[in-house]
C-alpha cells in the first residue's frame, strides 16, 4: 500500500542547503529505493523538509530505506555545512494512503507544496518534486508510476493534460485542512 512519508529537519532547520544536497538527496533515493524495492511514485524537497509517495513490496522496505538515506546523507550534510548532532525531527511520518481520492488528493498535496511556499509559480517549474514528470513528462528514474496516475487517461499525453487540469485547480482550503488534519493524526478521516 502507499504511504505518504513527511520528514522534517530539527528545530525547523534547512535540511537542504544548496543544489548538491538535493541532487545528493535524490541520489541516494534512487539507490536506496531499488536496493529496497520501494517504489517512489511523487516527491518534492523543500528547504527545511521532504514529502514521499512510496510504497514498500514488504514491512520492512521503507524503514530500511529512510534509515539508508540518512546514514550517507546526515553525515556528509553535516560535514559540509560545519554543523553537529541530529538533522531530522525524529523519526518520519507516514501514513497509508487507502483509496483512490486520499491517493489524488496527497499528490496534489505534495507536487503543489513548492507553490504554496512561493518556491514556484507552478508545480513544474520547480526543480526538487516528480511534477515535471506527471504534468509535462519529462523522464525521472527514480519515479515508479502508479495505477491511480494511469487511470488519468489511455495515453502518457491524456494524463499529463488530465493531471494538468486538476493542478491548475489548486486545492481548496477543505483539502488542505484534510491533508494536514491527516499528517497530523496521522490517518486519513474524511474524504474531501
Amino acid at each position: 500500500m502507499t504511504q505518504h512519508i513527511v520528514q522534517r529537519g530539527n528545530n525547523r532547520c534547512a535540511v537542504f542547503g544548496n543544489t548538491s544536497d538535493y541532487q545528493l538527496f535524490l541520489g541516494l533515493l534512487q539507490r536506496e529505493s531499488l536496493r529496497y524495492a520501494v517504489a517512489i511514485h511523487a516527491y518534492a524537497l523543500m528547504t527545511t523538509h521532504f514529502h514521499l509517495m512510496a510504497t514498500p513490496t514488504d514491512t520492512t522496505g521503507l524503514s530500511a530505506m529512510m534509515q539508508g538515506i540518512g546514514r550517507t546523507y546526515v553525515p556528509v550534510f553535516n560535514f559540509k555545512h560545519q554543523r553537529t548532532g541530529g538533522l531530522w525531527e525524529g523519526r518520519y511520518r507516514s501514513f497509508m494512503i487507502e483509496d483512490e481520492t486520499y491517493w489524488l488528493t496527497c499528490l496534489r498535496y505534495v507536487e503543489l507544496n513548492p507553490v504554496r511556499a512561493g518556491m514556484a509559480a507552478t508545480s513544474e517549474t520547480y526543480p526538487w518534486s516528480s511534477a515535471r514528470a506527471h504534468v509535462c513528462g519529462d523522464e525521472d528514474p527514480l519515479l515508479a508510476t502508479h495505477d491511480v496516475y494511469l487511470h488519468l487517461g489511455a495515453t502518457p499525453d491524456d494524463r499529463q493534460q488530465a493531471w494538468r487540469v486538476i493542478c491548475q485547480a489548486g486545492m481548496q482550503e477543505s483539502e488542505l485542512a484534510a491533508m494536514r488534519e491527516a499528517i497530523q493524526k496521522g490517518r486519513w478521516g474524511q474524504t474531501p
